[in-house]
């Protein structure tokens, strides 16, 4: 019952509020027809392209009675985010670190989400596939995790100290908790005070986000150089070598 003018705009409220963390689908469907009620002279036949017939609603005498538009919605449900994980680590160091991480809610599903490696939002070979976690029953859990930075910028500065790999998942069906037990490598070479975000995705749905902070301290003197003075308004001089760690 909602009227248009010619070339007004209509907006569609959209409310999600999911109640499990598990991939919902639906859609959204407009059915626009004549005000005078009268049908447009097109008429679909069987020959016509099946989008087209999918599009629109058919009056008795074969006329065009209403065009629809379609649009389908996925909705994946996003967990409050976590506190954040503080990696600490000498400059010119190098730290292993064990870092335990709950997934709360999650539900057990056998489809997986379609194309989750292609991702627009993904940066190509960050996206990481999980082994499988299972509790020993017929359902089975997988898990897609990946590390992003706020900017360019954070990313070229850590993404060669920072080494993250998945050892250990344990799934408690009872309170529906995982917990995922990541090996996280920090080997900074320069102080620095960076962020980061760890993303775990569900393949039966549902979105978990852990901030991560890694401080890189300042290092230990290397040596003491001491110069002994030879008399007074005479120079000292005194030699050492440095190794550069890069090209």
């Amino acid at each position: 019952g909602v009227r248009l003018a010619p070339k007004e705009k209509l907006e569609v409220p959209v409310l999600f509020m999911p109640a499990e963390m598990k991939i919902y689908k639906t859609q959204v469907v407009i059915h626009v027809m004549r005000e005078n009620g009268e049908n447009w002279p097109y008429e679909v036949t069987a020959e016509s392209n099946t989008d087209l017939t999918r599009n629109v609603t058919v009056a008795e005498n074969g006329e065009t009675q209403g065009i629809l538009w379609i649009y389908p919605i996925h909705g994946m449900p996003e967990a409050p985010q976590q506190k954040s994980v503080v990696i600490r680590c000498e400059a010119r160091q190098r730290l292993e670190q064990r870092v335990e991480l709950l997934l709360i809610g999650v539900v057990p599903g056998e489809s997986a989400l379609p194309d989750a490696g292609n991702s627009a939002t993904v940066a190509a070979g960050a996206l990481s596939n999980t082994p499988e976690v299972t509790d020993g029953s017929s359902a089975t859990l997988e898990f897609l995790y990946e590390l992003q930075y706020q900017s360019d910028e954070i990313r070229s500065q850590l993404d060669s100290l920072v080494g993250m790999q998945l050892l250990e998942k344990e799934w408690d069906t009872e309170s529906r908790i995982v917990t995922l037990i990541f090996n996280v490598v920090f080997a900074p070479s320069k102080p620095m005070r960076n962020t980061a975000t760890l993303v775990v995705q569900c393949t039966a749905g549902g979105l978990w986000k852990f901030p991560l902070l890694f401080i890189a301290t300042e290092p230990k003197v290397d040596d003491v150089i001491n110069i002994a003075a030879v008399g007074l308004n005479k120079e000292s001089i005194v030699s050492f070598k440095l190794t550069s760690q890069t090209r």
